[in-house]
């Protein structure tokens, strides 16, 4: 197959755009050129580049087909209907039989010619979040100027442009002509296929596959930090966006100046990190490095040695500005920062971050028995958890709120509790952010995202969709999974309910539990774990004791993962059926059973069993000894199976029908009792 490459090439892209912006031009490409079926399809994407590879046929056959339209007798309009739909006139139509027939020809056309058709438009139209204009007077857009376009197809130039009427396009058209390296090797080359480009690109000290760029990174960075028994912070994220800033990665190492190494880990790695893209190292024993890696987009001759003296210059500034900060907010308490949060505005219709505080003191002394803390420290880290929004380092680097707290409160002799509370009060902050362990840390973590969940859904600003701006949704798994982890057991409609107590309306306490559970359903499906189970455990209400919940929801699960179990569902949902069936005639059919109408020995046996593990499973559900109680209940499959084997439900005599439908909504019922089976999958 036909080989095309479409590469555009720009200034600067923003590194957090490239990877969007190739997906999008695949998927483009992909529907523009379907008629060529192609296959194969690469993207590509770098600071000043994005490109799309892929094999097409190499192009449309020329094809006839008929398509039947009105019958001959039709109205008028429904005839001209049919023509304007074709774009054809009377005279094309044939008759058939009673219908009028139009014979279409498509003709064919080559992948070139449908390529320089197509690609015009999509690039006119293609998505990016922002763009821009540039000289003269084309109303054609992109995220930063497009400089070149390169379109090849079996080695061959495809010949298109961007005019459109009037507009010029900035009298740019398609070319076999890229660029290398913007210092290292500028100049312009032809290429004739994607391995010539790529291997030309790298002559030219340009690495084109975003994954081998990163990959040289972290490599790079993890030799350095080997050779200094030092060992990298990990950062992800920074990673790729370093990434997407170079195109020829060379690592380099610099040293931070003595005289800042007393400053918080935490402030140091922010500030390299939001500053100057920097990455941070520490020791083996966890403590700062006196050393910043850091990933230049050239191969300097001197090694690097200037480029490293000139980014440790500009670290002694950025390290001088936070020790500002740090000298500067140590000369306050936390406690006498309280009172500016007054003015600090949370929310238009829940009042000041100090009304919040004052919702989080209650709030924290409340939960603090139920989880082992003290009353009196988690009171006094909610009155501080919120101070250091106010101190001029997290003014500066939001992202150390908490941080900075528990640093602050340290320095003003508060309980080690208390400042540990403050910044694991956030916690946790995402899926892979570990959930705060300590007593204290445990109540006011709570208590922060209770509170957040409840003044939200009072004031009716729920999630809607993809969009969640006050991040309930990961409030919502904060507290799900401080509760798993910790192994709480907590009443959480009762702590809703006192949070809503003093906020300006109140949560409806059941739909905040039913958006918990929905979380909690969506934390299950990325374990794994059978969502399906829970939907049927939350048949029966919603338990808002979590832990509990989970629990009874594993032993519905461990049971179906049985023969029995997997039988004893069957049979269920055949009960099911059969009374669905039936009391839509003359239900319902829950009433008692009547011995006296049990005439086979199966149904006798079921009636006896059905009795026996009723009783017996309510006793244990009530002493949530749940997985005793799935036993139980799967004692019944034997007799289930031997009932529907010999015994006809609908008899003819009345009385013995009403009876069996009896025993059969006996048997839904006490299934009930663990789960509604019938929400189920497979």
């Amino acid at each position: 197959m036909p080989e095309l490459l479409l590469e555009l090439f720009s200034e600067e892209i923003p590194a957090r755009m490239q990877a969007r912006a190739a997906e999008d031009l695949s998927r483009l490409v992909t529907e523009a050129l379907a008629p060529l079926a192609p296959a194969s399809v690469r993207g590509f994407f770098g600071p000043r580049r994005i490109a799309v590879a892929a094999d097409v046929s190499a192009g449309v056959a020329e094809t006839r087909a008929s398509e039947r339209g009105p019958r001959r007798n039709a109205p008028e309009q429904a005839l001209a209907g049919f023509l304007r739909k074709h774009g054809a006139t009377r005279d094309d139509l044939r008759e058939e039989g009673d219908f009028w027939v139009l014979d279409k020809l498509s003709p064919g056309i080559t992948a070139a010619a449908l390529i320089a058709r197509e690609l015009p438009g999509l690039l006119r139209r293609f998505p990016w979040p922002k763009s821009m204009r540039w000289g003269g007077s084309s109303g054609f857009t992109w995220v930063r100027p497009l400089r070149r376009i390169l379109c090849i197809l079996d080695g061959q130039t495809v010949p298109f442009d961007l005019r459109d009427g009037d507009d010029d396009g900035h009298g740019l058209a398609a070319s076999d002509i890229t660029e290398g390296h913007r210092f290292l090797a500028p100049e312009p080359f032809a290429v004739g296929s994607v391995s010539e480009w790529q291997a030309g690109l790298r002559e030219r000290r340009v690495i084109v596959d975003a994954a081998e760029r990163r990959a040289t990174i972290q490599t790079g960075l993890l030799d350095l930090a080997a050779r200094q028994d030092l060992f990298l912070v990990d950062d992800p994220g920074l990673l790729d966006e370093v990434a997407g800033l170079v195109e020829w990665p060379v690592v380099l190492l610099g040293r931070i100046d003595a005289a800042y190494m007393d400053l918080p880990a935490e402030v140091m790695q922010v500030s390299m990190r939001v500053n100057q893209r920097y990455f941070a190292l520490r020791d083996m024993a966890g403590h700062a490095a006196p050393f910043f890696a850091f990933v230049a987009n050239i191969a300097a001759r001197d090694g690097g040695a200037a480029i490293v003296a000139g980014n440790e210059r500009v670290l002694r500034a950025r390290f001088a500005d936070a020790r500002h900060f740090w000298d500067l907010d140590r000369a306050h308490t936390l406690q006498s920062r309280v009172p500016a949060l007054d003015k600090v505005t949370f929310h238009a219709k829940l009042g000041s971050q100090g009304e919040r505080v004052q919702r989080l003191e209650r709030l924290a002394r409340l939960i603090a028995p139920l989880v082992d803390a003290d009353p009196a420290l988690a009171q006094r880290a909610a009155a501080l958890a919120k101070a250091d929004l106010v101190t001029g380092m997290v003014g500066e680097f939001p992202e150390l709120q908490g941080v900075m707290g528990r640093y602050y409160a340290l320095h003003d002799g508060e309980d080690a509790a208390v400042a540990d509370a403050i910044r694991d009060h956030y916690s946790p902050k995402g899926p892979t952010d570990a959930v705060p362990t300590a007593p204290v840390s445990i109540a006011v973590a709570l208590a922060d995202k209770i509170d957040l969940l409840a003044g939200f859904f009072a004031i009716d600003e729920k999630p809607t969709g993809s969009g969640d701006p006050y991040a309930l949704r990961r409030a919502a798994l904060g507290i799900i999974r401080i509760v798993r982890e910790c192994g709480l057991r907590l009443r959480l409609a009762a702590l809703f309910a006192h949070a809503g107590e003093t906020l300006p309306a109140r949560p409806d306490v059941p739909e905040v539990l039913a958006f918990l559970a929905d979380r909690l359903r969506v934390q299950l499906r990325a374990e794994g774990a059978r969502h399906d189970v829970l939907s049927a455990v939350l048949g029966l209400g919603i338990d808002d004791d979590l832990v509990r919940l989970l629990v009874r929801t594993d032993a519905v699960a461990e049971l179906l993962r049985t023969e029995d179990g997997v039988n004893l569902l069957a049979g269920y949902r055949r009960a099911a059926n059969i009374l669905r069936i039936e009391e839509k005639k003359d239900g319902p059919h829950d009433g008692a059973i009547d011995p006296a109408f049990l005439e086979a020995p199966e149904e006798i046996a079921l009636a006896e069993a059905l009795a026996h593990a009723k009783t017996r499973a309510e006793k244990l559900l009530a002493a949530e000894d749940f997985a005793v109680a799935m036993e139980v209940l799967a004692t019944l499959r034997p007799y289930l199976d031997a009932f529907f084997d010999k015994v006809t439900v609908n008899d003819a005599r009345p009385e013995l029908r009403r009876n069996r439908l009896r025993l059969l909504s006996g048997v839904r019922a006490a299934m009930h009792l663990a789960a509604d089976f019938s929400r189920i999958e497979g």
